[in-house]
């Protein structure tokens, strides 16, 4: 395993201060204190090459677990190895072998060229040269950034700013790589260039990445596995296609007729909008394909739309819902 994590708990402890100046004055002798369990009876492992999503509300310990993980804070009890390595020790052999990217901290140097920070990090890592070079001319064909690499980091878009961090942490090669809202901001096209790239990176290095993140595309095109976090605890450890699937209730249908007719929805039907020449509904996955079949036997369609619930409608459930089981 390159991941391995048994019983691992993670408590804050929390100074409560009262409002007001009176509040204030009182904290100086008689503070109150209250404790938080960000991570409770936490098991997971992972194994060499996986690409796994870590998805959760927020607040819910994704965050915490990735800066165990890495070594930044130390679990408050349980069993953790990364790599054979007890993160907390920080242990430069351990260091060298895993990489982080937080789509809100950056890890470049603003005054300085891109290119000034990749040989920067060469130094670091103490990357031999021809390694660096190789690297640094893959990842940069990969993604398509050889005007940009002489060009002032503070210059530069955000989208092009994730993908010299991404370059940057990938570098040395690194075994791991946790990536903590990569795409957190970005426009539509600069996800779906960084989703290719993670993919490509995973399945032609074999680089094993855990992936935390709010868009549910990002988990739904990386990730076959997913792990949901809820309150500090796992809820669900599997397949993320089974998850969605299992949490898919409606289809939204769309039936446009050739002339104004008096469909009527059936009960289990959720409207949308109804009007004599157009339908658009929600059904039950489940009868979806039987209440299309029916009224395309019954009247004369111009257009027939079908869609799958919105990924957001789906995402609500799995993180109202306990302790997920899927049959």
């Amino acid at each position: 395993m390159v991941i391995e994590t048994t019983g691992l708990i993670k408590t804050y402890k929390l100074f409560e201060k009262e409002p007001g100046l009176k509040g204030s004055v009182k904290s100086l002798f008689g503070r109150k204190f209250t404790y938080k369990t960000a991570l409770s009876k936490f098991d997971l492992q992972v194994s060499e090459g996986e690409f796994v999503g870590l998805i959760g509300p927020n607040g819910a310990g994704k965050t915490t677990l990735v800066k165990m993980l890495t070594g930044i804070i130390a679990p408050t009890s349980g069993d953790l190895s990364v790599l054979g390595y007890y993160p907390n020790k920080l242990e430069n052999a351990f260091k060298k072998q895993y990489a982080v990217v937080m789509g809100q901290k950056s890890q470049l140097f603003f005054e300085l060229t891109a290119g000034d920070t990749f040989r920067l990090f060469k130094e670091l890592y103490g990357i031999p040269d021809g390694e660096f070079k190789v690297n640094l001319d893959y990842f940069i064909r990969l993604f398509a950034v050889e005007e940009l690499t002489n060009v002032q980091v503070r210059t530069l878009s955000l989208g092009e700013r994730m993908k010299m961090e991404l370059i940057v942490a990938l570098l040395h090669n690194p075994k791991v790589l946790f990536l903590d809202e990569p795409t957190i901001g970005l426009d539509a096209v600069a996800q779906r260039q960084i989703r290719a790239f993670l993919k490509d990176v995973n399945e032609t290095k074999g680089t094993t990445i855990i992936l935390t993140s709010h868009y549910m595309e990002d988990i739904k095109k990386l990730c076959k596995r997913c792990v949901v976090v809820n309150n500090g605890e796992k809820i669900y450890d599997g397949s993320t296609d089974a998850l969605f699937d299992k949490y898919r209730t409606h289809k939204k249908i769309t039936l446009s007729f050739a002339e104004e007719t008096d469909f009527s929805l059936p009960d289990s039907c959720i409207a949308v909008e109804c009007n004599p020449v157009k339908a658009v509904f929600l059904a039950p996955v489940t009868i979806s394909h039987e209440i299309v079949n029916s009224v395309m036997k019954q009247y004369i369609l111009s257009d027939i739309g079908i869609e799958e619930d919105e990924i957001g409608s789906v995402v609500e459930r799995i993180y109202s819902g306990k302790q997920v089981e899927l049959k």
